[in-house]
């Protein structure tokens, strides 16, 4: 079998390949890197995993290109690693991925270069295609794709009657573009527009599985968590900050960044659902009042 075959092979599977040499230069990039990156193999061979693309952080938003990068770890040791970390996706947004790096060896053994093969974490995206009905019944935002307000609403009154019944607690959360006006004012609606659908799926990467985020209204999002406690609530917050704040969206050779202001609460027992909503938002704007790009949960 020659080469040609084995690249074939390589373009068929699922998970991302990419090949770096010794010096970290991609020299092989499959169709599903370009797929799950929003990277075309033209605009990724020659150029380091490391220069302004993938930006690899994990949970506690450490770059991963500066410190602890897998891919680094397996040129310089000849050990397999793996990771789990948020790749940063063409479009600006943060997409979660489980890594595997190999060392690639010449005839008499020297490390060569490696190959990275990267998939998707435990995948969100699985559980709302789940919910490609809720669009015929107008309960998604058609800028966004998650839930609308509606949908919020509906959600939450389940949750909150399920609360009641089953003596279990849910947190909220409410999530606010910081100077979203700025942006719109300075480089309009369309990159605008842009800023959300990236937002919203930021925050939707950081989510567990069984968490609902939806818009709630302009650039305002509330997420619902069920089973959770205060402490876990602010864990969930600061990685969802984390993530927007090292989202970034290129227009016209600019790079646009964001940050978000986050308030929480976790549901007292038997408590109606406006007042944890006003609670929630009483947070928030605790968040906006100490400088924005920050987490606020009631003790």
């Amino acid at each position: 079998m020659d080469h040609a075959f084995y690249v074939d092979v390589l373009h068929a599977l699922a998970d991302g390949v990419y090949v770096v040499d010794k010096e970290q230069k991609i020299i092989f990039w499959n169709k599903a890197a370009e797929r799950l990156t929003g990277y075309g193999s033209a605009e990724v061979l020659g150029k380091k995993c490391a220069d302004n693309m993938l930006c690899h952080v994990n949970a506690e938003g450490q770059e991963l290109c500066m410190r602890g990068c897998p891919l680094e770890l397996t040129i310089q040791e000849g050990k397999l690693a793996e990771a789990a970390v948020f790749m940063r996706h063409k479009n600006g947004h943060r997409v979660p991925v489980t890594v595997k790096t190999s060392p690639l060896r010449d005839d008499i053994g020297n490390v060569i270069g490696a190959v990275e093969f990267f998939s998707l974490s435990l995948s969100r995206e699985n559980f709302f295609s789940e919910f490609e009905k809720l669009r015929k019944e107008a309960l998604l935002d058609r800028l966004t794709g998650v839930g609308n307000r509606r949908f919020a609403e509906i959600t939450l009154e389940n949750v909150c009657s399920q609360s009641k019944n089953m003596n279990a607690s849910y947190g909220v959360l409410f999530v606010d573009i910081d100077y979203f006006k700025h942006i719109n004012d300075t480089w309009g609606h369309f990159v605008g527009d842009e800023v959300l659908r990236m937002v919203s799926k930021s925050l939707d990467s950081g989510l567990r599985i069984f968490d609902i985020i939806s818009r709630w209204g302009g650039e305002e999002f509330l997420l619902i968590l069920p089973n959770i406690t205060a402490q876990d609530l602010l864990i969930v917050g600061e990685r969802l900050r984390m993530l927007v704040e090292t989202s970034w969206y290129e227009y016209e050779d600019t790079i646009i960044k964001v940050t978000a202001s986050f308030g929480g609460v976790i549901a007292k027992n038997g408590e109606e659902l406006q007042s944890v909503l006003q609670r929630a938002d009483n947070q928030l704007y605790i968040s906006k009042d100490n400088g924005r790009n920050l987490v606020s949960i009631e003790n």
